[in-house]
């Protein structure tokens, strides 16, 4: 049971953790550049995901279901995502072979991580679903949460590792335009996110 568990957890994380987003997105645009501050942005949302969590566990979640928290987190995520898409386009040109000196700004992306996930409706959803789940199929909740954090810290922690390792091979033509795409995408679920409130 508890194996059974674990194992539907880590799919459930890597069903959550893989497809295109934001959050991934950005992610990728930081290893070109920086394998910390890549992982930085992934723990960040994993720390929102966490929080999210928590508000569940201790019945705290009704409050995001009042319509004006729901619009007035879309729009700021809407708006903190443009700013995203606005800050990878205006640094398109930057190398992705530059040495970057003394220490990466690590917090900040933890923040930009942290920030950009808690205010997106879908991680709410996502996890309402995902604790409805753990309910009707009767796992054990602990087991399947652990398997869906340990699908995620794989995620962010091995993705960008691959990007980064593999930079070498990007030409700085390539990167400012792979900027440019991210930039383009964030502003496409800014958009869409401003469409579905």
């Amino acid at each position: 049971m508890i194996l059974a568990s674990f194992a539907e957890g880590f799919l459930l994380g890597l069903g959550a953790a893989v497809p295109l987003g934001p959050i991934n997105v950005l992610i990728m645009s930081n290893a070109l550049r920086h394998y910390g501050s890549a992982v930085a942005l992934g723990a960040g949302a994993m720390s929102a995901d966490i929080t999210y969590l928590l508000l569940i566990l201790f019945g705290l979640f009704h409050f995001m279901e009042n319509p004006t928290v729901k619009l007035g987190m879309g729009l700021a995520g809407s708006a903190f995502l443009l700013y995203l898409a606005w800050l990878i386009f205006k640094g398109r040109h930057e190398p992705i072979r530059l040495e970057q000196v003394g220490n990466p700004p690590l917090l900040k992306n933890w923040l930009k991580g942290y920030t950009l996930t808690l205010l997106n409706p879908y991680t709410v959803v996502f996890w309402l679903s995902v604790s409805a789940y753990i309910a009707t199929k009767q796992l054990d909740p602990a087991a399947t949460v652990l398997g869906l954090l340990s699908a995620i810290i794989l995620w962010i922690t091995l993705m960008p590792l691959i990007i980064h390792k593999t930079k070498h091979l990007f030409s700085q033509r390539v990167a400012t335009l792979f900027s440019i795409a991210s930039a383009a995408i964030l502003a496409f679920f800014a958009l869409g996110m401003l469409a579905n409130l």
